[in-house]
């Protein structure tokens, strides 16, 4: 049962690593297309993308160092790192609707 966990948290390493790359893949892509091309909607998007990489990287360091921490710790964590997806997701909105 053991090795079973062990094998799973390495894919679920994986995972995350993958989706921080992923996440920053885009945020590199838009900011050559705001380099590019110097307009709002591309520099929101670009903003929005980097607020969203850097909320999969504090997710996945949050939960690799929060087993085992006190709830309410770890529940101002959760909510800490809620904040850059909120901050993200608005810039692309904002990107989409001008």
């Amino acid at each position: 049962m053991v090795e079973l966990e062990v094998g799973v948290r390495v894919l679920l390493t994986t995972l995350r690593f993958i989706a921080f790359g992923l996440a920053l893949g885009l945020t590199i892509i838009s900011f050559q297309a705001y380099r590019k091309k110097q307009t709002e909607r591309l520099q929101f998007a670009f903003l929005g993308f980097a607020f969203i990489s850097m909320g999969v990287a504090i997710s996945s360091a949050i939960t690799q160092l929060g087993e085992g921490a006190d709830e309410m710790i770890l529940l101002f964590f959760q909510v800490v790192e809620t904040i850059p997806f909120i901050i993200g997701f608005t810039m692309l909105y904002l990107s989409l609707y001008r």
